[in-house]
């Protein structure tokens, strides 16, 4: 029987299809049976024959309830087949068979009386087993009442996608009911949600049987239109006992809340990730414009499309008066970064500007009470109180600004600026978790634009020091003299290097410089009292190696500091020049139509280790010679070997067709290291010929 077919037609009686069997006959094992009016079989078919072990040839013409029925069943069994007989109504019942092996097994029986060609009376009847049948029953009502009361959404789809069945989860989840399932399409059911992935799937486990278990997808319904919605589905194809595919089935659990505290928590790694990040861009340098793009950079676009990093004017120099409590604020502005709106950017700030802000305006009111101010929804009146002007806000609007979120720059109780962050191409409004990302790389930025600016205050006040105490050099008859004096890079202190040009008595000149180890204020000012006392032992008109070993002693006692320096006494009469030198790198001297070359002259020690004697070397310098004092901190680097710089020193001073200021310039252009930790001093000394 499972391979016999069936006839099916349209309405159309030409459209004639044979259809495959439903195996659940095939697997209930019914048997059927036919007994004359005297209860002898007639008809026998296979089923029979497995169900109870004897072959056709040994049933047809025996009576049945002597073959198959045991005596104490036999009185029951054949008063209910003769009133079936007599009446017509239908018999049902179960009682223990006797099989061909001797064992006895449990059967449900459904007979009908049938009418023959000669009005004659036939029973027919239908057999199965009863363990068998009532497993049948026992599953299909435990899966009966499972798909009914089951939290998970059920729905089962035929081959064709359209509904044949759905449960009342599924009804809840919809907002329809199983009416308004039953017979549609799938699309037609799910308007809402983008059902071209989900139809996909569908198809995909039709085709190939395949399984597709816990697939995510996120949509919304009709009971819920305005809110997303994520579910996990499942997908299974539906085969009966034969293999024929009968459709599929579809599981749906809503699983908004696990993907809701999934989505949280990865929100919540990607803004640790992002202060980590922050902490490792943020603040490399002593820099306040740097350290400001660096925050802009971090903020944009993870964060928020445009960034713009406002300091109050009053933050950049202590020596102005503090923000008024009331009235306009006067800001600069550090950085301003967009993503993907690129037109913004000029809108929302240009660096290194200033931009004064009235009391109403967003970014005045949130450095005046120290707290983010957050604006989920922009309007034209909202965009106005955060742009510069009224084109300003109409660029704004135009690129589709719509949230906004001010956050201050505050470190040591003071508020020092406003983080303003925008949102246009992220449809997503700000939010609490936002304002408390957003603080924590606002706070570690203020914390490193306050050591920027309390750095540059005290690097200003050294810098004011160490330049007041340098001297505006005297032009001395026999000489023509060229300095420069530059101090370290911004993200350093200053030192103690200094240069002087001293007129001595017969005409004579003293050529001095030199270098104080350390920086800060302190290096300064005991470069000061080194040049003073210099200048002091000059007028005594002392050997150079007796004015060295005496500021040796001075050094010794402004302990801990110690210095290097050399000491040059140019006499035009005798075109010669006594250098004694503590510790320091050897001039360089280019001679009127020849190289330049580094004098060999004993180092001796620097200022301050005492007790180490040091020696005068004289030096022809006549005029069109051209000699060069330098301090370290222009040839000495951290990457490169001292022999190849002063090699390099050598090769810019190679050349007679340049003014000592040119010289000077050239040789900062050219061996300056703009990233170097040391001061620069440069002194260029050229006899003038005699008339």
């Amino acid at each position: 029987m499972s391979e016999a077919g069936s006839f099916s037609a349209d309405s159309d009686s030409s459209d004639l299809r044979v259809e495959l069997p439903s195996g659940v006959l095939d697997a209930l094992g019914v048997a059927v049976m036919a007994l004359d009016a005297a209860g002898r079989f007639v008809l026998w078919d296979l089923q029979a024959e497995e169900l109870f072990g004897y072959s056709a040839q040994e049933v047809l013409g025996r009576h049945a309830a002597q073959l198959l029925v045991h005596e104490p069943y036999m009185e029951l069994v054949a008063g209910e087949c003769e009133q079936m007989m007599e009446t017509g109504r239908s018999w049902a019942g179960i009682i223990p068979v006797r099989n061909k092996d001797g064992s006895t097994r449990l059967v449900e029986f459904r007979c009908n009386r049938l009418p023959g060609k000669q009005r004659d009376f036939y029973a027919l009847g239908l057999a199965t087993d009863a363990s068998t049948l009532r497993q049948v029953d026992q599953d299909l009502a435990l899966s009966t009442q499972l798909i009914a009361q089951s939290p998970v959404a059920l729905e089962v789809l035929d081959t064709d996608l359209r509904y044949v069945a759905v449960n009342p989860a599924m009804e809840r989840i919809r907002g329809l009911s199983a009416e308004d399932h039953l017979g549609r399409d799938f699309r037609e059911v799910l308007p809402c949600v983008s059902v071209d992935a989900s139809e996909a799937a569908v198809r995909e486990v039709l085709e190939t049987g395949r399984p597709q278990v816990d697939k995510y997808t996120i949509g919304r319904t009709p009971t819920d239109p305005d809110n997303d919605h994520a579910w996990s589905v499942s997908v299974y194809r539906l085969e009966d006992h034969n293999g024929q595919v009968l459709g599929v089935a579809r599981s749906v659990v809503d699983v908004t809340d696990r993907h809701g505290a999934i989505t949280a928590a990865a929100q919540a790694r990607q803004r640790l990730a992002q202060i980590a990040e922050g902490s490792a861009r943020i603040g490399t340098t002593l820099d306040m414009e740097q350290t400001a793009r660096e925050l802009a950079d971090v903020a944009v676009p993870e964060l928020a499309d445009v960034a713009v990093v406002d300091v109050l004017d009053s933050a950049l120099d202590d020596r102005r008066p503090a923000t008024p409590d009331s009235g306009p604020a006067l800001f600069r502005t550090l950085a301003v970064k967009a993503a993907y709106l690129a037109d913004a950017t000029g809108a929302a700030g240009t660096a290194d500007q200033p931009v004064s802000y009235d009391a109403d305006r967003l970014p005045t009111q949130c450095v005046r009470t120290g707290q983010p101010i957050m604006v989920t929804h922009m309007d034209e009146w909202e965009l106005a109180r955060i742009a510069r002007d009224a084109g300003a806000a109409a660029v704004l609007a135009g690129v589709g600004i719509h949230s906004y979120l001010a956050i201050p720059l505050a470190a040591q109780g003071r508020t020092l600026g406003v983080l303003g962050l925008m949102r246009g191409r992220n449809q997503l409004p700000f939010n609490a978790d936002d304002v408390t990302l957003a603080g924590e790389l606002a706070g570690r930025t203020a914390v490193s634009l306050d050591n920027s600016r309390l750095y540059q205050s005290v690097r200003n006040t050294a810098v004011t020091l160490q330049r007041s105490l340098l001297p505006q050099p005297t032009p001395a008859e026999s000489l023509e003299v060229a300095t420069r004096y530059q101090p370290a890079g911004t993200t350093t202190e200053v030192g103690g290097d200094w240069f002087d040009v001293i007129p001595l008595a017969q005409d004579k000149t003293a050529l001095v410089v030199g270098d104080v180890m350390g920086s800060g204020i302190d290096a300064a000012a005991t470069m000061g009292r080194l040049r003073t006392a210099t200048a002091t032992l000059a007028d005594l008109d002392l050997p150079p190696a007796q004015v060295l070993q005496r500021l040796d002693k001075i050094t010794a006692g402004l302990d801990p500091y110690i210095a290097t320096c050399i000491y040059a006494e140019y006499d035009p009469h005798s075109d010669r020049c006594r250098i004694a030198v503590a510790g320091h790198l050897p001039p360089a001297l280019t001679p009127a139509g020849g190289p330049p070359e580094l004098l060999d002259l004993p180092a001796g020690a620097p200022l301050g280790v005492g007790g180490v004697p040091f020696e005068t070397t004289i030096v022809p310098l006549r005029p069109g010679d051209q000699l060069v004092l330098y301090t370290d901190g222009l040839v000495e680097t951290r990457r490169d070997a001292i022999d190849e710089r002063l090699d390099l020193l050598l090769r810019v001073l190679d050349g007679h067709d340049h003014s000592l200021e040119e010289t000077c310039d050239r040789l900062l252009e050219t061996l300056r290291d703009p990233d170097d930790h040391d001061d620069v001093s440069v002194l260029i000394a050229r006899p003038i010929p005699r008339p």
